[in-house]
């Protein structure tokens, strides 16, 4: 009888120990899965970079999609990396502000974590690091940050293109060499849907598209580039530069069509020539250079609606975009800083109220009566008289974020289940992990028959 009791005890402690194994297993993937502050920097880099060419950057939040990339369990299953949405802002001079209401708004609503690649001036870094280390509790975001750095020989005339800095965004794809996709996107940009939506269209492009942007306008009467430009432009109107979401690895295979040889470029060596060519016709920029790549290589393009880059060309003379206002409008871009004066009122009420609010629940709730209010008063604009557009998408994206039980949504669709939960901190737990508990939980299983076997041959014996 004590042999029997002796196998039973040894049995179940066997059993025990095993779950307890597997639990802790499953702890450590919650762990690395929520993080904490700190990790490991991530510097710009590029050829012509050189020594000078420093990049400061403190991960927050949850650990970086490259923490489980290409690992295995004990079990020998593939654990699932982490997928993350990469965001590019390039801010200089006094940009600080707009660019962290723009970072504000891609949290408030954004369901996978967040990678923001922030390029500003080096007096900036420090304000930028005191701002987002505050928001580390959201344990949804990495950021990193990176000087402004152009090619060494051709620096002085990078910088003074169009405005400062502007022009940081054609050289991001030879510099984030390890990033795959970005969404790059002015400082004057203000999402009002998950940052997750439009990442989504990337799954859209077909095998020769690299990048997407939004027409620069959609009615040709009032169009820039068909009526000044004295350069080749995308379609019939042109693109807008200020959303801009890049399959960059594409972008650095690509050997692209120009009018300056016969012999297609890459992307690092069609950037200098372009500018040499054109500089003396070219009025936007960098904007204006991609316009003229994007004309010889139409085929590279990916057109997306008004509603994903909203401007003030699209009401300013009347309501000029059918999509934003069937569903609202998506991206609110505020150029010709509209956000800082009283000409378009409608854009700097939307401004102001994300600015102004802050990550709690009820704070979110609370700023869509008070935000409708403010539009009402400004229906003596012509976009203020479609205010609705402007509050339409943002009321569902709060609705969708604050109102329901947290939910995955998959290109814009919600699905329910155990996944990557809506709610600001959400933890992911590895699909690897979970079978490894189950494939632990059935060997402790499996080996239960013969304890008994053994137990029941004891007590015969023993009898």
């Amino acid at each position: 009888m004590r042999r029997y009791l002796r196998v039973v005890v040894l049995c179940l402690a066997c059993g025990f120990c095993s779950l307890l194994y597997a639990f802790s297993q499953l702890a450590v993937s919650l762990e690395e899965g929520a993080g904490g502050v700190g990790g490991k920097p991530q510097a710009a880099a590029a050829s012509w970079l050189g020594g000078d060419g420093r990049g400061a950057g403190r991960w927050v939040g949850s650990a970086g999609p490259a923490a489980h990339h290409g690992r295995r369990d004990r079990y020998g299953v593939k654990m699932q990396p982490i997928e993350r949405v990469h965001l590019a802002v390039v801010a200089c001079g006094e940009r600080l502000e707009e660019t962290v209401t723009m970072l504000k708004s891609a949290l408030i609503f954004s369901i996978k974590p967040l990678q923001f690649h922030i390029f500003a001036e080096d007096q900036l870094h420090d304000s930028f690091k005191g701002i987002l280390d505050s928001w580390s509790f959201l344990q949804t975001f990495n950021y990193s940050l990176y000087p402004i750095t152009f090619p060494s020989e051709n620096a002085a005339e990078w910088k003074k293109l169009f405005k400062p800095c502007a022009s940081q965004r054609l050289f991001l794809p030879l510099i984030l060499k390890e990033v795959d996709s970005l969404l790059y996107v002015d400082t004057d940009i203000l999402f009002l849907r998950p940052v997750d939506d439009i990442w989504s269209l990337l799954k859209k492009f077909n095998s020769t598209q690299i990048a997407a942007m939004a027409p620069e306008h959609e009615e040709p009467r009032i169009g820039w580039y068909n009526r000044f430009a004295r350069h080749p432009y995308y379609g019939k109107t042109g693109v807008n530069s200020g959303v801009m979401l890049m399959n960059m690895t594409r972008m650095r295979r690509k050997y692209f069509k120009n009018d300056m040889t016969t012999v297609r470029l890459r992307w690092g060596d069609i950037l200098m020539p372009l500018l040499k060519k054109y500089k003396l016709n070219i009025t936007w920029g960098d904007q204006d250079l991609l316009n003229i790549i994007f004309f010889h290589n139409p085929e590279s393009l990916f057109v997306f609606p008004c509603q994903w880059n909203y401007r003030p060309d699209h009401c300013i003379y009347g309501s000029n975009c059918q999509e934003a206002e069937e569903e609202g409008i998506f991206i609110l871009h505020g150029n010709r800083g509209v956000y800082h004066d009283d000409k378009q009122p409608a854009f700097r009420a939307i401004y102001e109220a994300l600015r102004n609010c802050s990550f709690e629940d009820d704070n979110i709730h609370s700023l869509l009566k008070p935000l409708e209010l403010e539009l009402q008063k400004t229906v003596h604009t012509y976009c203020g008289k479609i205010y609705k557009i402007f509050i339409k998408q943002l009321t569902k994206s709060i609705q969708d974020r604050y109102d329901r039980p947290p939910k995955e949504r998959v290109n814009g669709e919600e699905k329910s289940g155990h996944t990557m939960s809506a709610n600001v901190g959400a933890q992911c737990v590895s699909v690897g992990t979970v079978i490894s508990l189950l494939n632990v939980t059935s060997s402790v299983l499996k080996q239960l028959p013969y304890c008994i076997l053994i137990c029941n041959k004891s007590r015969l014996n023993n009898d």
